[in-house]
C-alpha cells in the first residue's frame, strides 16, 4: 500500500531543481544529499525542515533509508571514457554504480535517475543495457526516454535523459507524462523582470525575444565564469536580444540604452529553468549561476514524479488508457 505521504531520498540534489519537482508532485524528502557546499546551503536556506546532507554519495549507507518510496538523483553525466566499458569499472566521475548500490541497500519502490541527453545516444547503448540488467537482477523493470523542458512549460530547449525503474506490479501502470502544451517564450517569461528597474527598452525587448531559450548551461568551460555558454550559444542568445558574455548583478535600469543588449541576472535564468522567484541561491554569482544552470527544471521533474505516483496508485493517465484499449 502507498503511504499517505510518499517519501524520497535524493542524491546529487544540487540546488533543488529536481527536489522542488518531487515536492510539488507530493513527495516528502527524507534526505537530500549533495557534495557541493553552496548547493547544500541553498537547500537548507529554502527548506530548513529537510535533512540536507553534505557528503559524497559514496559515503552514504542506504540501509538506514529502507522503506522509502523513491530513490531519485541527477547523477553526474558519465564521462565519454566509460562508453564501451563494463559497469563498475573504475571511474570516479561515474555515479551510476553508486545509484545501483543504494537501490540494493534501500530497496525503494521506484528509482528515478536524470542525466544529459548524450547518454541516450548509441555510444552508450551497451552501458544502458548493463544498467537495465543490473536493475532487473534487483527486481526492477526499467524504461527511459528523453524529455524536453519546453514540453512541460519551461521556456527553454532543454533535452534530458530520464530513467525510471519500478517493481513489476507498478511498472505495468507506468506511462511517461504527456506534454503540457504550454509553449512559453523568453520575452513573455522575463518581461516583468526586465522592466523592474524602469528600463525604457523592456517592452520592445520582450516583443523581440519571442522564442524559447537555448539550453542553459552553467557557464562555458573556456572562460570559467558566469556566462551563457560557448560562442554558438551566445550567438543564439544574441538573436533574443541578450548579451550572453556574462551574467548581470541587476536588471537594466532607466539609464540603460533602449536599444541596448541586456544581460540576464541569476533570477532571470532561474525563472527560465522553472524555479519559483522565491527560491534563493547561496554563494557567489558564479556559484549561484552554476547551480541554476546545472539544475533539472522543477516542472519536468514534477511531471515524471507524478507519473511514478500514478503507477504506485495503479492509475494510468486517461490518454494512455485509451491507447492501451485500442491496441
Amino acid at each position: 500500500m502507498l503511504s499517505s505521504v510518499p517519501t524520497v531520498v535524493e542524491i546529487c540534489a544540487g540546488a533543488g531543481g529536481q527536489s522542488l519537482g518531487l515536492e510539488q508532485a507530493g513527495l516528502k524528502h527524507i534526505a537530500a544529499i549533495d557534495v557541493d557546499v553552496d548547493s547544500c546551503i541553498t537547500l537548507k536556506r529554502n527548506r530548513p525542515e529537510w535533512d540536507v546532507i553534505e557528503a559524497d554519495v559514496r559515503e552514504i549507507r542506504g540501509r538506514v533509508y529502507q522503506g522509502v518510496d523513491l530513490l531519485a538523483g541527477g547523477v553526474p553525466c558519465p564521462p565519454f571514457s566509460i562508453a564501451g566499458k563494463q559497469l563498475g569499472e573504475l571511474d570516479e566521475r561515474d555515479l551510476f554504480p553508486e545509484a545501483l548500490r543504494l537501490t540494493e541497500e534501500i530497496r525503494p519502490r521506484a528509482v528515478m535517475l536524470e542525466n544529459v541527453r548524450g547518454f541516450a545516444t548509441p555510444r552508450f547503448a551497451g552501458y544502458r543495457d548493463q544498467l537495465k540488467q543490473r536493475f532487473e537482477l534487483l527486481g526492477y523493470e526499467t524504461s527511459w526516454t528523453v524529455v524536453n523542458g519546453y514540453q512541460f512549460g519551461v521556456p527553454q530547449y532543454r533535452p534530458r535523459f530520464v530513467m525510471v525503474a519500478l517493481r513489476e506490479d507498478d511498472a505495468r501502470h507506468f506511462t511517461w507524462p504527456a506534454e503540457s502544451g504550454d509553449l512559453l517564450t523568453v520575452g513573455e517569461t522575463l518581461a516583468d523582470l526586465m522592466a523592474a528597474r524602469a528600463w525604457p527598452g523592456a517592452e520592445r525587448w520582450a516583443a523581440k525575444a519571442n522564442l524559447m531559450a537555448p539550453t542553459i548551461v552553467g557557464g562555458s568551460k573556456k572562460h570559467g565564469g558566469p556566462d551563457l555558454g560557448p560562442t554558438r550559444a551566445r550567438q543564439e542568445w544574441l538573436r533574443l536580444g541578450v548579451d550572453g558574455k556574462g551574467i548581470a548583478a541587476a536588471a537594466p535600469d532607466d539609464e540603460f540604452p533602449p536599444e541596448g543588449l541586456p544581460r540576464l541576472t541569476v533570477r532571470m535564468v532561474a525563472r527560465l529553468q522553472g524555479f519559483p522567484d522565491e527560491w534563493c541561491f547561496s554563494g557567489t554569482k558564479t556559484s549561484s549561476y552554476k547551480q541554476v544552470g546545472n539544475a533539472f527544471p522543477p516542472p519536468v521533474a514534477r511531471a515524471v514524479a507524478s507519473s511514478i505516483l500514478d503507477a504506485f496508485a495503479g492509475r494510468m493517465p486517461e490518454q494512455a488508457r485509451q491507447l492501451s484499449l485500442m491496441a
